[in-house]
């Protein structure tokens, strides 16, 4: 049966979730594969594999479980291998990148940060600061609202001043929060928000990533900042040259 990947630790453990539930309806029993200094958390995987809530919080569960007591790689929802011989060659065929990922995650937690912005708050501001914006706004409403192509050429000026801005305010979020991180890792780009970034910080520290989050709100008004976190360190795994389960 294909078995599903939860991460990878340390064999010396001190709390790997060996007998817990896992994904799955009925759901699966966690088990761990050994090899050498490595151990993986793993289980069935159902035939039916979605990423429903249910299996979502699942996943997780298994990996706050085992990450409480000590470093764990964690693996992204999903992470299949064909069988419990492969999970158990590949730890072997990894071990000393492995290792090295284990003892610089040790203690690290993982917290993302997603900017937006508030479109209002940017607009007002953008028209603040640039006369050029604001002659133009005068100069229609002085006209009942200006022709269609003035209409079109105001229009098309305010939007490339939010773009403009939304760069500037992407920069300024990783510059603020950066140096409260001991590594980033950007995120995939997506419609809804000008940063995506994840943030690798030691567990006891991490309120100051928190602190500099409400810093910059308060800073930057125009900004609608959403933190999630802590979390597994998933975007600084570094799987190797290629990944332990397809």
């Amino acid at each position: 049966m294909t078995t599903y990947v939860y991460g990878i630790a340390s064999s010396a453990h001190p709390a790997l979730p060996d007998g817990m539930e896992g994904i799955g309806k009925p759901a699966c029993t966690v088990r761990i594969l050994k090899q050498g200094d490595l151990a993986a958390i793993v289980s069935d995987a159902p035939e039916d594999l979605k990423p429903k809530r249910r299996d979502l919080l699942a996943h997780q569960n298994v990996l706050s479980e085992a990450g409480a007591a000590g470093s764990v790689l964690p693996m992204r929802f999903g992470s299949l291998a064909p069988d419990d011989e492969t999970v158990v060659s590949v730890l072997g065929e990894r071990a000393e990148h492995y290792g090295e990922r284990l003892r610089a995650l040790d203690g690290k937690v993982e917290y993302n940060v997603k900017a937006s912005h508030n479109e209002q708050a940017v607009l007002h501001q953008v028209l603040a600061e640039t006369p050029e914006l604001r002659a133009m706004v005068e100069a229609n409403q002085r006209q009942g609202g200006g022709s269609q192509e003035e209409k079109l050429k105001l229009g098309e000026a305010v939007s490339n001043a939010v773009r403009a801005r939304e760069q500037s305010d992407a920069a300024e979020v990783r510059r603020v929060l950066e140096p409260t991180a001991e590594a980033i890792e950007p995120g995939p780009e997506g419609t809804g928000w000008l940063a995506n970034i994840s943030f690798l910080v030691a567990r006891e520290s991490a309120e100051g990533l928190i602190a500099a989050v409400e810093e910059l709100k308060a800073a930057q008004p125009q900004l609608e900042l959403r933190v999630h976190g802590p979390l597994p360190p998933y975007s600084f795994v570094d799987p190797g040259p290629s990944q332990p389960a397809e």
